[in-house]
Parts: C-alpha cells; structure tokens; sequence
C-alpha cells in the first residue's frame, strides 16, 4: 500500500497518470473497471439501514459495497480520488454537469442561511445568469477584485471568481482575493486554466470549480461537472447530490478519468500553439486587439476589425462552436452564445465586446491553424474594416 508521503511526492504528470487507479494490480485489472449498475444486491436490510442513516447524518461516502448508484458509485469515485489529487484538496464530488456542480455548491451554504454572494464578473453566461437569477434565492453582489472585501456581508456565502475568465481571459490575483475574502469561502472556477497551470487552494481557495467537459474530459464527447474541496464541505456536497438527483453517469466518470491521464500533455501542447497564435494575431492588422493570460493556457480571445461573424462563417478546419478544451480547435462569438444570456450592458461592462471571438486551440499543427485563420479572417473584411473600427473606437472614447 502506498503512503500518503509516497503519493505526495508525484509530480503532476505521474499522478494524473495514476491517481485513482492503485489498487487496479492488486485486482489483477489494468484498466479502470467501469460500473455501470444503478443498485447492487444485499441479503442485509438492517445493516443496509445503519449505512444510510450514516450518510443521512454525516454525507461521508459509505463504506463496503455500494448501495445505490444515486449515492456513490465505484468508478465515479475513482474519478473524484483523482481530480482531487490534481488539485490537492481532500475530497471532490463530481456532477453531471458544471452548471449542476455550481447549484449544488449554493444550496449547501444557501442552507445555512448565506445566500448572498459576491463575484467578480465576467463569469461563464450561465453562472452570471444563475446568480442573478434569483432562480435558488440567491442574491449577488457584483464588485471589481479591489472591492470584494467591502461588499462581504453576515450572509455572505460564496465569494466567486473565474481565473482566467470566460471569455476574456482577465486575470485575478487569487492570493489577494482569498485574503479579502476572510472566512467567506473563496471559489474558483478553474475550467480554462486547469490544475496543469494553477491550484487555486494553494493561494488560499476552499473550494475549486470545473467544467469537466472542457479540458478534464478532453475529447468533446463528455458532460460532467466537479468541485475539488476538504472533506467536510464534500459531505454537504453529496448529500445535496443525493437530494436532487444531480448525479454524475459512470459512463461519463470513466472517459474523465481516462481524459485526467493525459490532461497534462494535452494543455501543454495546446497552451504552446495558443502561445504561437496569440502571438501572431496581435501582429495582424486586421486584429484590434488579443487577451492572452499571463499565466498561458491553450484559450485565445481577440477582437475583429471586421465583421466577426463572417470570420466565424468562414473557418473551414477550426470548428465553430461553443465548448472548449477538446483535441480539435474551436471559434465561437460570444455574445452570440456562450454569454448572450447575460445583458448587453453587462457584457459590455465586463470587457465582452461585440466584436470580441474565443478560440479554444487544439492540438492540430499551428501552421495549419494559422492558415485558417488567415483566410476567415481576410474572407471576414477584417483589413477594409480595420481604419473604421479604429475610428469608431476613438470616437466613442471622445465622447
């Protein structure tokens, strides 16, 4: 059996390749068994009843066989031991979406009377949309990162920040932010960085938000969602996962947890041609401006000067959809999609233009990328159009 100090001692690119599998010699297995049983038998009511009063009471994953597929399941939990390795929390209790993962972490302080958060925008659409919503009682309170001290509040739940941002890339010193937070749990959403570039709990985050479909599955052929966490907030997780049933398919934890074994090789090289092609819009006149976080990362997001939905209708080997963090590269316009349910003011407030395009970079050659690139964007009127934005830009300024 392998020691905690033994395991402590990985670099990250071992335990992704590892973690969660260590028992898998000893059962004489290779592969990770997938499970896909939705109840196990047992011939022992009474005890089947001591092990759910258990978890009634304490959210503490049952121990022995499984119960019920809805509670706990074997290879979802493998999944969960390892992202939580990655990310060096405690625990993690995976869901079936992230958008699920996020209202299961609002009901469990919503609970406890703290419905009030604070964020920093911009967030991905759909979680600035379900905050301000008021569709689970909350209530947010939207502040610049200097400010998140000042807008805490006794019923303050969450402090919620995504760094680096969707869709601009805007980047959040999260060692401040945990610090302005005091005792009000700071989560991150670590979607586009991933735990291959940044462990916000090592900053001082408690809690640390995925999309597991992006870069964690990997392949664009999987929905899932995760928080990394310590094991207390982890109880109140899965208890909230049992109530609303928003439960995380054994199917989908197996391709994440295969997706995990090659999550560092795979930013790595994506983040290195994002680099390339960050580079080389930002020397494009038909370009006005490119985000590229400092931190790296395989997301670009740059602004046409023409029109950028004809850039968009115009790709032909990069794909234009929503998501990220898949093998193949994809282009989507924002305010179109991915943030269009958040108001235009808001959007416009929070850095996202109409003009602005997110590129998830894959992992195809970067000279053909590039190639692509350049005819969307000449096939767009980005160079006629260029003069004009500039002089639209200024105008506005001047006013």
């Amino acid at each position: 059996m392998e020691t905690n100090a033994q395991t402590a001692r990985r670099s990250l690119a071992t335990e992704a390749v590892h973690a969660g599998r260590e028992d898998l010699a000893r059962l004489g297995l290779h592969a990770p068994p997938l499970d896909l049983s939705t109840t196990y038998p047992s011939y022992d009511s009474r005890a089947e009843a001591a092990r759910i009063d258990e978890f009634a009471t304490t959210g503490a994953r049952p121990e022995g066989p499984p119960v019920y597929s809805r509670l706990d399941n074997p290879t979802t939990a493998r999944f969960e031991t390892a992202l939580a390795r990655l990310e060096g929390t405690e625990s993690a209790v995976a869901f079936a979406s992230g958008m699920a993962a996020l209202t299961a972490t609002l009901l469990v302080r919503g609970a406890m009377g703290l419905r009030h958060v604070v964020a920093v925008r911009p967030l991905y659409g759909c979680s600035d949309h379900l905050l301000g919503s008021g569709l689970l009682g909350t209530e947010v309170t939207w502040v610049d990162p200097a400010g998140i001290a000042d807008a805490i509040r006794p019923d303050t739940g969450l402090v919620m920040i995504e760094s680096p941002a969707n869709p601009t890339l805007a980047e959040i010193d999260l060692r401040a932010a945990a610090y302005a937070c005091g005792e009000v749990p700071l989560l991150v959403d670590n979607t586009f960085a991933t735990p291959v570039l940044q462990r916000p709990v090592e900053s001082g985050a408690r809690l640390v938000l995925h999309s597991a479909t992006k870069y964690l599955g990997g392949h664009g052929d999987v929905l899932g969602g995760v928080v990394a966490c310590d094991e207390d907030f982890a109880r109140k997780l899965r208890q909230v996962r049992f109530a609303t049933g928003g439960v995380l398919h054994p199917l989908a934890a197996y391709l994440l947890l295969r997706g995990l074994s090659t999550l560092p090789v795979r930013v790595r090289a994506a983040s290195a041609s994002a680099a390339e092609l960050a580079g080389r819009l930002a020397a494009d006149p038909r370009v006005l401006r490119v985000h590229y976080p400092r931190i790296g990362g395989a997301m670009v997001a740059f602004e046409t000067a023409g029109d950028p939905h004809e850039v968009i209708a115009a790709v032909r080997l990069i794909t234009p959809a929503v998501s990220l963090g898949s093998v193949d590269t994809l282009i989507q316009h924002p305010a179109s999609i991915s943030h269009r349910i958040v108001a235009e003011g808001d959007r416009h407030a929070s850095g996202v233009s109409d003009r602005l395009l997110r590129m998830s970079v894959g992992l195809e050659d970067v000279d053909d990328l590039w190639a692509d690139l350049d005819q969307a964007l000449s096939a767009g009127g980005c160079g006629a159009a260029r003069e004009g934005a500039h002089e639209e830009a200024r105008t506005a300024a001047g006013s």
